[in-house]
């Protein structure tokens, strides 16, 4: 594709939220510790779904112009100032692309389930678990179960009480939510079959974490991206 091609694409409703609310901050309208609309807001004013606003925040929360406060919402950062650090956003129907994020996440989700099942708090724990049948709820109510997902790995992450892992996550976050998005709506259809599949997995790293065992948490979430890229029609040696 050229570069007038790409120039010439409509606009995808991720960055048609995302692009306003850079406006919007850009022109003084939304101050550095302001708080952004919230999802609802959002939803109706461009008639999109909530992953679509979560997408867009994201997109935001990695070039550091937001920041969310557990319990409080989303604000602008008081920095203001835009990431100078950027990733490449994925082509997730380019396997060399796909291999190189699992990669980088084959890592990092490693290390997050190794610290969270030596640093887990009780609560910790319960978040995991909420967040593990949260996803199978969505299975047996035939949805995608994306944000329930991402729900699980984050509560993982924050397992971690790693104030650097948690940044990164949040700095990553645009690039796991399509990722995830991508992975289970390829399971689901293309491999139905293998969605329990899929939910085993989750379950293997919540009880390494459980037992606190980190070498397995580490190899659970490890299989798991691994098992990921293969349900991407990836072939990639990691």
């Amino acid at each position: 594709m050229n570069t007038l091609d790409t120039l010439l694409q409509p606009e995808s409703l991720t960055d048609q939220v995302a692009n306003w609310l850079i406006q919007e901050i850009s022109q003084k309208r939304l101050l550095p510790g302001d708080k952004l609309p919230s999802e609802k807001q959002l939803c109706e004013q461009f008639s999109v779904s909530r992953s679509v606003v979560r997408e867009a925040v994201s997109q935001l929360k990695s070039e550091s112009l937001v920041i969310s406060q557990q319990g409080r919402g989303v604000f602008v950062n008081e920095r203001g100032t835009r990431q100078s650090f950027r990733l490449q956003t994925t082509d997730l129907d380019d396997k060399e692309s796909i291999t190189q994020v699992i990669e980088l996440l084959v890592t990092i989700e490693a290390g997050a389930a190794h610290y969270a099942a030596l640093r887990h708090t009780p609560d910790d724990l319960k978040r995991i678990k909420r967040a593990l049948i949260g996803m199978e709820y969505a299975i047996a109510n035939d949805k995608l179960g994306d944000d329930e997902d991402f729900a699980f790995h984050q509560a993982i992450v924050d397992a971690t009480h790693n104030p650097h892992f948690i940044t990164l996550n949040e700095y990553l976050e645009q690039h796991v939510r399509r990722l995830i998005r991508k992975a289970r709506s390829n399971t689901v259809t293309h491999h139905l079959n293998l969605v329990k599949f899929v939910q085993q997995e989750h379950l293997a790293i919540v009880q390494a974490i459980e037992k606190r065992d980190p070498a397995a948490a580490a190899l659970a979430a490890e299989t798991h991206l691994r098992n990921a890229a293969q349900r991407l029609d990836t072939y990639t040696r990691l």
